[in-house]
């Protein structure tokens, strides 16, 4: 989750800095409130007053974390309705929706988005294990924005390996005729035709393929400065489910 929480403090840092209420939600934080503790003292860089509030439907695992409480970081007993005080500017969600159906995914979203404040974010992702290979659905209350892919350079052969963690309304649409299947693709092609570029570096040549992206007609939404972190975001309408 490291990797979404400098994309957080980074190029969505401005959603923070803006709120005139910076309350965030860390939605199904799991066994271990660690993640939820690490977001709050990631985004005091950001906005020292910031509220982060942690979320499980487990009771024993709010028990358990509620020792963990400081002023500006509590845990909560809930679900996708979040049921804290006040409308937050962030929620994540990080390998929570893995374990629903696909099917359920718009009403879940729909209904987090509804919790959102003006301007608010909420962010959907699934990354493995250690955290080298991480995906993220980004969306505000109005509507869904992108897909971001980070994956940490010398774990992958391809970048299409990233399938197999992509969120849950894209893992099963991997297939020939979907976007993201010829998103996967066209990464594929660009990474191996900037192979010459290997002897420089992987954040060369993945930059270099980023760029290619682009110049092919990809609307990524970023730009060099988070190529360099094995990162890139692509506009969420040209990789949607058909």
């Amino acid at each position: 989750m490291r990797r979404l929480d400098r994309w957080l403090t980074g190029p969505q840092a401005r959603r923070l800095r803006a709120a005139k209420h910076p309350l965030v939600v860390d939605l199904g934080y799991g066994a271990s409130p660690t993640t939820a503790v690490e977001l709050f003292e990631r985004l005091q860089a950001v906005r020292p007053n910031v509220r982060v509030c942690g979320i499980e439907i487990e009771p024993a695992r709010v028990h358990a974390a509620s020792r963990l409480a400081r002023p500006g970081l509590s845990f909560h007993l809930g679900g996708f309705e979040v049921p804290v005080p006040g409308d937050p500017v962030l929620v994540r969600a990080f390998n929570v929706l893995r374990q629903y159906e696909e099917t359920d995914v718009p009403a879940i979203w729909d209904l987090v988005r509804s919790r959102l404040s003006p301007g608010g974010l909420f962010v959907d992702g699934t990354c493995d294990e250690i955290g080298r290979r991480v995906t993220w659905v980004a969306m505000d209350p109005e509507r869904i924005l992108s897909l971001s892919i980070s994956m940490r350079f010398g774990s992958f052969e391809l970048p299409s390996e990233i399938a197999e963690r992509l969120p849950k309304a894209l893992i099963h649409r991997n297939v020939p005729g979907e976007r993201i299947y010829s998103f996967l693709q066209a990464m594929d092609r660009a990474w191996l035709e900037a192979a010459p570029l290997a002897s420089f570096g992987n954040r060369q040549r993945w930059s270099a393929m980023c760029r290619s992206l682009l110049d092919g007609g990809w609307p990524l939404l970023d730009g060099p400065s988070r190529w360099r972190l094995g990162e890139l975001t692509v506009d969420w309408e040209s990789v949607a489910p058909g």
